[in-house]
Order: C-alpha cells, then structure tokens, then sequence
C-alpha cells in the first residue's frame, strides 16, 4: 500500500450540516483557502445539487483553488450527479462523490427500495458519473451496518464501473475500533477488484470514537483517506477531528509508518476561522487547538517542561501553528501591514474597496483596545462578510442602563432594507432588554435555542465573541457578533442570525 495517506476535508459539506452551522458563499470560499494553504488533499466544497446557493459555493471555489482536489457531494441519481459536475467544471482536478445507502434498515425505511434496485442504481450512478469526470468516490451510506455479503456485491460493481476511492462511512457512529478496522480489512480481501480503488474511512463522533475508528480503519483496514472536519465540526457529536488525525499520523509515525502533506503550522489558524464563522466554540481541553492543549498548571508539569520539553509534551506548539498566537498590531499599525497580516491569516479580500472597509474596522477596534490580536481580526473580517450579503438588518448603535435593584432597560438604533429604526424594551438583565428592543420592532417569532459568550483572547480588554442561535418554522441558523463591549455584541449576534433567518436557501440533509 502507498505510504501517503490523503485527508479528505469535508467541513465545508458535513461539517456545515451542523445546526445553524451553514455558511455564506464568501465564507466557504475563505474557509476553503485556509484548506488550501493547510494542503488538504480533497476539499469537499458542498453538496451542488442541494440549493442555488450551494451549487454556487463549489462553483467558486472550483474556480479559486488549484491545489486540492475539488469535490462535490450527489446522491446516486443522474441530476444530482449531472448538478455536480457542472458545478465542478472550472477545477483544475475535480471530484464526484455519490453515495445511496446500503444497510437493510436505511434502504426498507428510507429508501423504500429492494437490495436489487440500489445495486443497480449504484451501477448506473457510477457509470454516469465516470463519463463526466475521471475521479469517482462512492459510498455506502450507513456502510458499517449493512450485510457483509450485499456490501461486497455493491463495492465490487461500482468499482468495476470506475469508482476511483470507496469510503465506508459509519454513518451513525455505532462502529468500535477493532471491529471497525477489522470491517474495512474483511472488505478489502474479499472483494477480487479492491486493489483498483483507494479505501476511504468516514466516522461519526457519537460515541466519542470517530478519531480512533478513523485509525483504526488505517492501520487494521489498509484504509489509505481519512474523511475529517476542522474541530470535528458535524451534526449530532461531529465529525473525524482532521487536526487530531494528523497529529497522531505524524507523532507517531513509527506506529502508523504513513505521511501526511498537511502544512500543520496553519492547523491553528483554521481552527479558529471555522469556529469564528460557525459560531461552534473549541472547548479549551480540546485536542491539539484548545485554549489548553498545550498549557501546564501542575507544578511537577511545569518543572519538567522547562527543564526538558519532552517530560510532558509529545509535539511542538508553534508545529500546530500556535507561535502564531501573539499580538501583531496596535493602532500606530499601517494599512499595509494590516493587509500583510490578511495574506498571513488567510484572508482573501474581494477588492481594494473591502481592504479599506476592513482597515477602517481596525482602526476603530484600535482605538478601543491597544493590542490587536489574530482572533480580533478574524472576527472583525467575519463581520465584514456578513455585511457584503446585502443584509436585512444592520447594527448601528445602542445604549442601556443597568442598576442593581432596577430593571434594565435598552434602546437600540439599527437599520431595516437600509432604513434606521428605533427599538426600546426593558429586560432581566441589559443583554436580555436588547435583544427583546430588537424584537419590540422586528417580531421575528423566532425561538432562542442558544447563547454563549466566548472571550476571544485572555485579558479583560477582550473583545466578546457571542454566538446566538435562532430556530423558527424548522430552521435553525447561528449568528455570530463580536465587540469588546458584551452587550453590542449580543445585539450583533442576534441581528445576524436574524439575517440568515431571512436567506431563502433551502437545504436537503444528506450524509456520507
């Protein structure tokens, strides 16, 4: 087997199927950026034939990146396929990825199709698929619990049909590591054609062993992709973590014997774009980019990392990209070295105009707080791209008063189709009578389901990164809202959730 395992990063696809976790068009296209300079191998950009809004995304992004392969997601079906190659014609090396379940459960209750109709249903689809592009990747949806003798029928056809990679996916995370590797291991030998695709590994995190499920199928399976999300981003528990399975590939090299292309120094800087965009926080005991992944209080801990590194750390900080995490401007800072810190970050600005928006952005930050983080202009180029949307609503100012023994009370000016209105309300607390001005005029109908506040670096100048998410009338949508005074960026959180609410883009839930 080749010594090279490929990461397939699908956070742009399953990753997005989070709740309220869905991205704009300029926020896929960023994030896909990030995976290029990360060295992803295989960007799933979406799911084409989903939406208008999705087909345009991989449209996009197909165009903009030219070192990873570019692939799109299809159900076994010829519109959906003939939807994603469209999409996909401006890439420079592009992927179709089909999928139609497999498991007796999946096709009697979903499906409603006999073992019969999908094997040649995943025939067709292949064929088809292969006359319009030459890198063909099929799944089994919901592989791990399908009969092993129908899989290997299904597997073999589609292979000889051209199928280029099989993923097995664990669609529902039930699998465990050894049974799951030994799955993949059993596939491989019994089916006569095997040796003519590379084997792909896809788990879910439900019963927290997505990552070692996703290694085992490597080491035992003979698996050579990896199907992972930036901070295991997914619906329901989440996805493979692709930093956790980098990391542990090259830590231990001497036990899995493979290499990765991943650049891991720009591990870190996309961790923090997706939760910055997504609005889903990275818990700070998380693998490789929490806020404590490499942070040591026990005494004994300490004495042993200065005197020699290795007593208790297996990797290196700044190989993750953490050396990065300093501060890099203040408000004397020019407007170039603010654009080179983009470029650095990842960011791509549309034009010169939007560089200028943005920097008068900092410079207002600057003004406010002496020292700019990394974080600090992630989220303030976050807010700029919702602001390109043409959004319904907009911030423009706020003011409140709160006094112990007093209700509080809020008045907020912000701006409908680009007219300012005025709201006013009163509230359990100053975050609460903000939230309910906006509504006073807006009446939404919408349910808050969530709100966090998230520090976005250690001090008490720290902006406050505040996520809100909204649900009505079956959507779920997150809004995101930074600012170093807590109250506006609640009132920012919940304006753009409100925006996204209001975005017409449907969704089909799909899942490999």
């Amino acid at each position: 087997m080749p010594d090279k395992l490929i990461i397939f990063d699908t956070t742009l696809r399953d990753g997005e199927q989070s709740p309220g976790a869905s991205m704009t068009r300029d926020e896929k296209l960023r994030i896909a950026r990030q995976l290029e300079r990360l060295k992803v191998d295989v960007i799933e950009a979406g799911f084409a034939a989903s939406s208008n809004g999705d087909f345009e995304a991989v449209q996009n992004i197909a165009h903009a990146i030219k070192d990873s392969i570019i692939c799109s997601l299809s159900r076994a079906n010829d519109r959906d396929i003939a939807r994603a190659a469209e999409a996909l014609k401006g890439a420079q090396r592009a992927r179709i990825h089909t999928f139609i379940a497999t498991s007796p459960l999946h096709m009697e209750k979903k499906l409603r199709m006999t073992p019969e109709q999908v094997l040649e249903q995943s025939r067709q689809s292949v064929r088809f698929a292969r006359n319009l592009c030459d890198d063909i990747e099929f799944s089994p949806e919901d592989g791990y619990r399908s009969d092993m003798d129908f899989l290997c029928r299904v597997l073999e056809t589609v292979i000889a049909e051209g199928a280029t990679t099989i993923n097995v996916p664990d669609t529902v995370g039930y699998a465990v590591p050894e049974l799951y590797g030994n799955f993949i291991r059993t596939l491989r030998e019994r089916i006569p054609n095997s040796d003519k695709a590379v084997w792909s590994v896809h788990c879910h995190n439900d019963l927290g062993m997505a990552v070692a499920n996703s290694l085992a199928g490597v080491k035992i399976g003979g698996a050579r992709q990896v199907e992972c999300t930036i901070n295991g981003l997914g619906e329901r528990a989440g996805n493979c973590s692709l930093e956790e399975v980098v990391m542990a590939v090259k830590t231990r090299r001497d036990y899995f014997g493979l290499d990765v292309g991943i650049d891991t120094r720009h591990i870190l800087a996309a961790s923090r774009m997706v939760s910055q965009t997504t609005g889903f926080v990275v818990q700070p005991n998380k693998a490789v980019v929490g806020a404590n992944a490499f942070a040591h209080a026990s005494g004994i801990h300490q004495d042993g990392v200065l005197k020699a590194r290795d007593t208790y750390e297996i990797m290196r900080a700044e190989d993750v990209g953490w050396s990065a995490n300093k501060i890099v401007l203040g408000k004397l800072s020019g407007r170039n070295a603010f654009k080179q810190r983009l470029q650095e970050l990842g960011v791509a600005l549309e034009s010169e105009a939007d560089i200028n928006t943005a920097f008068a952005k900092f410079k207002e930050l600057a003004d406010r707080k002496s020292d700019i983080f990394d974080e600090d202009i992630l989220a303030l180029v976050s807010d700029e791209s919702v602001t390109h949307e043409h959004e319904q609503y907009s911030f423009v100012s706020l003011s409140q008063h709160s006094e112990t023994g007093e209700r509080p009370h809020a008045s907020i000016v912000f701006t409908v189709a680009g007219k300012e209105v005025h709201g006013e309300s009163d509230g359990n607390g100053p975050v609460d009578a903000s939230l309910k001005a906006i509504e006073s005029h807006v009446k939404s109908g919408a349910e808050m389901v969530l709100y966090s506040v998230n520090a976005i670096s250690g001090s008490t100048e720290s902006q406050g990164e505040v996520t809100v998410r909204l649900q009505n009338s079956g959507r779920v949508v997150n809004g995101v809202g930074a600012d170093p005074d807590i109250i506006v960026a609640s009132a920012k959180a919940y304006l753009s959730a409100l925006n996204k609410l209001q975005s017409k883009a449907d969704r089909v839930a799909a899942q490999g």
